[in-house]
């Protein structure tokens, strides 16, 4: 009998946000520690909590399947977090740090929510109910992490826009964000 492709897409989609997922629990602490906002380090660490449920449910959907999780390598998650390294790596302001973090978080839940309303209408066509109701509520988490993003970044954003710092006042500022950051480790 041939194998269903659309259940072939779905497995292989599924071992992408297996993956994807995964590096983002690597990720997260590393993008927390950075962050010299109090309310955006929070966000981080609840974050982590949401998605080392999600690895767990996706593990529950792949027995389910009979299926295993691993073997793939989600190559769009790994660049996303490249990205945000590279921009941590450039040790900006604090408030362009903060601004630059936020939007390389919404980038990867972008990411997640394509990937996850994907995954729940292939769910959906295979008639997996039980896989579809586990997709819908990370996909609603994943949504409402954006959104608390995009509240967080209309003050953020905005610090950051105000912030005219000298060059002598730009030093003086790196310094204590990087003090405050060894200080958290």
């Amino acid at each position: 009998m041939k194998e269903n492709r659309l259940k072939h897409l779905y497995v292989e989609e599924l071992k992408d946000l297996f993956s994807a997922e995964n590096q983002l629990l690597k990720a997260l602490p590393k993008m927390a520690k950075a962050a010299t906002s109090e309310d955006l380090r929070a966000g981080f660490a609840e974050h982590l909590e949401q998605t080392r449920e999600h690895v767990a449910r996706l593990e529950k959907i792949f027995k389910a399947l009979g299926e295993t999780p691993g073997g793939k390598k989600c190559k769009g998650m790994a660049g996303l977090i490249e990205e945000g390294a590279e921009m941590i790596a450039e040790d900006p302001d604090p408030e362009e740090l903060d601004a630059g973090l936020i939007s390389a978080a919404q980038r990867v839940e972008h990411y997640e929510i394509a990937g996850y309303g994907c995954v729940g209408a292939y769910a959906k066509l295979l008639g997996e109910d039980r896989a579809l109701s586990i997709l819908k509520q990370t996909l609603d988490e994943e949504k409402e992490t954006d959104k608390k993003l995009t509240q967080l970044s209309g003050r953020i954003n905005v610090e950051a826009a105000d912030s005219q710092e000298s060059d002598e006042d730009r030093g003086d500022s790196k310094k204590m964000a990087a003090k405050a950051r060894a200080a958290r480790a």
